[in-house]
């Protein structure tokens, strides 16, 4: 199959799946070949290392490793202060509160960075990179990485605080009346 006819049934697959909408589908699959490689790449480490690969995880790894990847993830996709890393694929519209920020994805004409903007901007997203990367290294440094993660679930847990506290402040305030 020649590279012109495959293109062209490329762009016809992707006027097929949205006529209407631009969907970067070479991006994305560029993204899922990178996060295979990385995953590869993983399971290459731990084989070579002989590092044992636990049957069933521990249901407190498993929780410690749900609210540090929400944690990283957010920090990632959404804080004002990592968006220098996001700046390349990303423009910032506003903020959103808390410290975060909303941004929309930088539409260059290139597919790849049209999906690495909707990747870095979208906590939900960047997730299943983030738990992959923090059981791996569950696997390959499990002490370090239990550390890592229980620093961000303190951050995690200190976010909900922050948040009650200013809740509760509000109400406080605005339940206070002069006589």
């Amino acid at each position: 199959m020649s590279e012109s006819s495959l293109r062209q049934k490329a762009a016809r697959l992707r006027q097929a799946y949205a006529p209407h909408e631009h969907r970067p589908l070479g991006g994305y699959l560029a993204a899922m070949g990178t996060y295979a490689g990385v995953t590869a790449m993983i399971a290459g480490l731990v084989r070579a290392t002989g590092r044992p690969v636990p049957e069933r995880p521990a249901t407190a790894d498993v929780v410690l490793l749900a609210v540090a990847t929400h944690e990283l993830s957010r920090l990632l996709s959404k804080d004002a202060v990592t968006s220098p890393l996001r700046a390349p694929f990303t423009r910032y519209d506003h903020p959103i509160g808390s410290g975060e920020v909303m941004e929309q994805v930088r539409d260059s004409g290139s597919p790849t960075r049209h999906a690495i903007g909707e990747l870095l901007s979208c906590p939900f997203c960047l997730a299943v990179w983030v738990a992959t990367g923090l059981t791996g290294g569950l696997v390959l440094a499990p002490r370090l990485t239990r550390l890592v993660a229980t620093a961000l679930t303190a951050v995690a847990a200190s976010d909900f605080l922050q948040m009650g506290y200013a809740v509760a402040q509000q109400a406080a305030e605005g339940g206070h009346h002069r006589d």
